[in-house]
């Protein structure tokens, strides 16, 4: 309660008697997570909309140093609320864990509960001054903004993280329905058993169960050119509550600025190599790999000739500034085996019915070739490079994104 006092006398930077509305970022406490809310605020700051980015010290941190492409403590109008809560358990990442659920991550995800109060003061600090507030929530991160529907000029609108896909996919079943070919579905849809921790599970069916009744409609970082029939399928399961489905993205910027002068030894490697030549191997933030397929992959890579670019690193952390990683193990002499081709920098292509099983080292090298090496793949990245373009031109002047965005806009403003 003494840091709930501490926060309530802070004063609200940014926010005059005169402000007409303002935002409220309130992300989950994973990288994927931050990082998108975060790219969202950059896109509403460009309408001259102030915005709060709300969370745990040490995740704001997080969200700001890997950001790429612009600077958030240059950005004016954005201001990061930086709430201590207490210490939490930050077990490492097990690679060899039965159920591959970045677990290791849990007690973050429920330390949140600690922002609750200190946001439920800023949004009644906030209230006070602005003419709207708007908060624009994790839906995972659901339970912290119930001030919100207690203040008669606070709105909340849900950001889903996943796809629309997977929410119209999780919303079908929802009911009941059983999943049949048809022009949304597809047959053979794998399942998802298996994917999640029980604990995990239960704290995904307390936040939609008990916190998501009360919200004025849903953000998703997504493109009508890619998802539309999902966004229609999404607006009509939801025309009775009159809740309005809005698809903002692609979030982050489009196009890639003038690179620095300063040497990046990556950068300078693959200007070296023909274009559409090197593939990119990475499996995010969550995933933990082990030894053996570590070695699968490694042997995979560079048994198929391509060139490749492999980010080898470990999982993240709770806090991800506690700490040691741990060292991947390659085979002995690898780096130097694949001088040329190969540049590891810290990692796939898998079947998902095989998902619990090793990958080994001829599927790798079969799929890498498949891609890179072979007519099918050339098609393949010749149509990724079409939707690519096409979806840079939706958040150009007329495009489908900017329409949605600015639909969006003014639908806070007025």
């Amino acid at each position: 309660m003494a840091m709930a006092n501490r926060q309530q006398h802070q004063p609200i930077q940014g926010i005059t008697k005169q402000a007409q509305v303002v935002v409220v970022m309130v992300p989950f406490p994973a990288q994927g997570h931050l990082n998108q809310l975060l790219q969202l605020s950059r896109l509403i700051l460009s309408y001259n909309i102030p915005v709060r980015y709300v969370g745990a010290t040490n995740h704001n941190r997080q969200a700001k140093q890997r950001v790429h492409g612009w600077d958030p403590d240059a950005a004016a109008n954005i201001h990061f609320h930086d709430i201590e809560i207490p210490p939490f358990r930050c077990p490492p990442p097990n690679p060899n864990a039965k159920i591959k659920f970045p677990s290791q991550l849990q007690p973050a995800f429920n330390s949140s509960s600690h922002l609750t109060e200190p946001v439920s003061m800023l949004l009644r600090a906030l209230s006070c001054k602005a003419r709207k507030v708007i908060v624009i929530h994790d839906s995972l991160m659901a339970s912290v903004i119930q001030e919100a529907r207690l203040l008669p000029n606070v709105e909340s609108y849900i950001f889903h993280s996943v796809s629309a896909f997977a929410v119209s996919l999780y919303a079908w079943e929802q009911q009941g329905k059983i999943i049949e070919e048809n022009e949304l579905f597809p047959r053979d849809i794998p399942s998802l058993e298996g994917c999640f921790t029980a604990e995990f599970a239960d704290f995904v069916a307390c936040q939609y169960n008990n916190y998501q009744k009360f919200n004025s409609g849903c953000v998703y970082n997504t493109c009508k050119l890619v998802e539309g029939a999902y966004m229609d399928f999404l607006e009509k399961e939801t025309l009775k509550e009159g809740n309005k489905h809005w698809a903002l993205g692609p979030f982050n910027p489009v196009t890639i600025p003038e690179r620095s002068k300063k040497k990046r030894f990556c950068l300078d490697w693959l200007d070296k190599k023909a274009r559409n030549s090197v593939i990119y191997v990475s499996f995010g933030t969550t995933t933990a790999l082990d030894d053996e397929q570590i070695k699968e992959l490694a042997i995979g890579l560079r048994e198929s000739k391509q060139n490749f670019v492999w980010v080898l690193r470990d999982a993240d952390k709770g806090d991800v500034f506690s700490g040691e990683e741990r060292s991947a193990e390659l085979p002995e002499g690898y780096e130097d085996s694949v001088d040329g081709i190969g540049l590891v920098i810290g990692v796939v292509v898998k079947e998902w019915e095989l998902r619990d099983a090793v990958v080994t080292s001829k599927i790798v090298e079969s799929a890498v070739k498949r891609l890179m090496a072979s007519t099918e793949g050339d098609e393949m990245r010749k149509r990724a490079a079409e939707m690519g373009e096409s979806v840079r031109g939706s958040v150009a002047e007329g495009g489908v994104s900017r329409m949605e965005m600015e639909s969006f806009i003014a639908h806070i403003n007025s």
